[in-house]
Formats: C-alpha cells, sequence, structure tokens
C-alpha cells in the first residue's frame, strides 16, 4: 500500500474569505458537539479527498471521490458532520504507464488493502470540532471524529482550516491515518520481518477539501 494525501481542489479558494469566521489570536474555545443547527449539504463538484502513501522505495499518490455528506452549522461554527467515501473508485495520479496503473489499482482494491468489493466505500463523522488559534499553515480547528475503512471503525483528530460565510461552510486539512489499525497490513514492517526495501509505511496521509452549502427549505 502507499500513503495517501488529498490534493486541494478550486475549493481551497472559498477557505480564505471562510476563515473569519475564527478570528486570528482567539483564544481555543471547548469543543462543540454536534448540536442542532443548519444542515449544509456538501459539494462533491467542489470537494476532494487526497491520498500519499509511502514506501522504502518511494510513494503514490491519488484520489478518492466524495459521494455523500453534510455538515451541521450553528451560527457560523461546524459543529458535525458526516461524509461517505467511495473507495471503489480509487484513483492513482502518479503512475502515467495505463498498464502498471491499473495493475496497481486493483491491487489497492483486492484484499490485500482495502477489498472494494466487500467495502466499497469508506465513512467519517466527525465527534467535535474545537476551536484553536491558528497555526503556521492557517488550522484553525481541531476535528475529532470516528473513520470507518473495511468496517473497523477508529477514533482520529487532525488540525483543520474551517470556516463558515454566506450560506457556504468549508474546511481543509492533512490527517495522518494508521492502516494496520484497519486490518490493512500488506508489507507492514510492524507484522513482517525481512522485507528490506519491500516495505510500505504504516502511516498514510489524506488531504481533504470539503465544501459545503446552506440546504434550502422546501
Amino acid at each position: 500500500m502507499q500513503k495517501l494525501v488529498l490534493p486541494l481542489l478550486s475549493a481551497a479558494l472559498l477557505l480564505a474569505p471562510l476563515s473569519f469566521s475564527t478570528a486570528q489570536g482567539a483564544k481555543p474555545t471547548a469543543a462543540v458537539s454536534k448540536a442542532a443547527g443548519d444542515t449544509y449539504a456538501v459539494q462533491p463538484q467542489l470537494s476532494t479527498l487526497g491520498w500519499v502513501a509511502k514506501k522504502v522505495t518511494g510513494q503514490h499518490n491519488g484520489t478518492v471521490a466524495l459521494k455523500d455528506g453534510q455538515l451541521q452549522v450553528k451560527g457560523n461554527q461546524i459543529t458535525g458532520g458526516t461524509f461517505t467515501f467511495d473507495v471503489a473508485a480509487l484513483k492513482i495520479e502518479d503512475v502515467t504507464n495505463e498498464g502498471m496503473n491499473a495493475r496497481l489499482t486493483t491491487h489497492l482494491k483486492s484484499d490485500d488493502f482495502f477489498a472494494t468489493e466487500k467495502f466499497p466505500t469508506a465513512t467519517f463523522v466527525i465527534s467535535s470540532l474545537k476551536t484553536t488559534k491558528p497555526d503556521a499553515a492557517g488550522n484553525n480547528a481541531e476535528v475529532t471524529g470516528k473513520l470507518t475503512i473495511k468496517g473497523i471503525t477508529q477514533d482520529i483528530r487532525f488540525p483543520a482550516k474551517v470556516g463558515v460565510k454566506d450560506g457556504v461552510a468549508a474546511a481543509s486539512g492533512t490527517a495522518t491515518v494508521d492502516r494496520t489499525k484497519f486490518d490493512i497490513k500488506f508489507r507492514s514492517a510492524a507484522f513482517f520481518s525481512d522485507l528490506g526495501d519491500k516495505a510500505i509505511e504504516d502511516n498514510f496521509t489524506l488531504n481533504f477539501n470539503v465544501v459545503a452549502k446552506k440546504a434550502t427549505r422546501s
């Protein structure tokens, strides 16, 4: 397997004006729960999830499509959210040879990795979002949630840049995930010895850029 990262799409442009909702220099606040508020529908065409997976001899990167999702917003704060990702349609972007790309893609979908025939989707549910002082990367929140891959759910936590403005909510950031916690152990040095330069790192990264719009009331 190889590490996962998410490229930032044009939707990232929205985050600059949106980030006003957490003021610069604001003091960290207690985590907010998935309380009542407005529902914002995630816009798959404006949202991206990229992955980067590394091994001893290099790395691979690609994307996973966001199928659907929603954010819960109260005032100018994101308070919760749910997302579903189409792992069965994952893509590899750095391998340009069609034959090699097809073989590697098939392998990533196999039982060695994501077993997409049995588990075609992955999900992420926000448990809490805590406002933080902006860091050098512009992250102004700490997100905690439950990630489900191959039917296995694990808690993860990561920094993010979030904002809400004029009926649009956006969030971007990078999460590091230990694949072995989701029963993806292929060529993991933690489970197999004498792998040499065939070892694949246990951690992969996911880069996300999510844009959601306030749902219209019927």
